[in-house]
């Protein structure tokens, strides 16, 4: 079973320090977007890295639409891989989605968690106004959506630039790009309805571990407004609003990211 997971989500274990780091990419990535990061951790940290099923090097045989349809399917992946590993005491490095994705799984099952450090998080993409605002209307959300279908490389190559923001280096871009254009299409349009169509702001109350939530200062998919409301509603979060810009702060800022971390878990 151990081997099947592995497999399945081309599991990676890089370091041997005593606290566990589990970095989870976010929609249309791989675990190749944190090779910017690994270098300032390896030395101090074990850390996991994983490709979501339909992403990456995992296997794409394993996609399952009625379980990756929505974000529970993704939160069985790393559940799983934490049992077929034997993992505690995890500190959950989550990229956008993902965190949601970790909230989920730690829930589920607490006993395997320590802590999460959120990375330009966001419950809902959703304006759902009076109350709250992701900051897209759903009429947006669906055109995105359209272009997958009409043009899989032109919705990559108009997103990418989006996400990194615009005074990020081309070839940062060009990397999200290409792991954008890796992802099969048909399970990144599954992974994005997932992603972007959701509500889950009513999991925030049910954290039951300290967390960081890592904001940029400028980011077009998560506003600050977003940072601030699950700080609001989601105990025993902490709120570090960056200095940054852009949606892959471990992309453009992994040095700053890495301190981010280290100052996190010395607590």
């Amino acid at each position: 079973m151990k081997e099947e997971i592995v497999a399945r989500n081309n599991v990676t274990v890089v370091g041997s320090g005593k606290k566990t780091l589990m970095l989870a990419h976010g929609f249309g990535c791989d675990q190749q977007v944190w090779q910017h990061l690994i270098p300032h951790l390896k030395e101090h940290y074990t850390l996991v890295l994983f490709d979501y099923v339909g992403s990456g090097k995992s296997q794409i045989s394993a996609f399952s639409e009625p379980r990756y349809r929505t974000l529970e399917g993704y939160a069985r992946d790393v559940n799983e891989i934490c049992q077929a590993l034997d993992l505690n005491q995890v500190h959950f490095v989550g990229h956008s989605v993902s965190s949601t994705i970790g909230l989920l799984a730690s829930i589920e099952h607490p006993e395997r968690f320590a802590s999460h450090l959120m990375i330009c998080p966001s419950p809902c993409f959703l304006d759902l106004p009076p109350d709250y605002y992701g900051g897209f209307e759903r009429a947006d959300l669906e055109e995105l959506l359209d272009l997958m279908d009409r043009n899989y490389i032109g919705w990559a190559d108009y997103l990418a630039p989006l996400v990194m923001g615009p005074e990020s280096a081309e070839l940062l871009i060009g990397e999200l790009s290409d792991s954008f254009c890796s992802t099969d299409p048909v399970v990144a349009k599954i992974f994005a309805k997932a992603t972007f169509f959701a509500d889950y702001r009513h999991v925030l109350p049910k954290a039951a571990h300290p967390a960081v939530i890592l904001q940029s200062e400028r980011d077009t998919l998560a506003h600050p407004r977003v940072g601030r409301y699950m700080h609001a509603n989601m105990p025993g979060s902490t709120l570090r609003v960056l200095a940054s810009e852009g949606h892959c702060l471990h992309m453009t800022q992994p040095e700053l990211i890495a301190q981010e971390i280290d100052a996190w878990l010395r607590y």
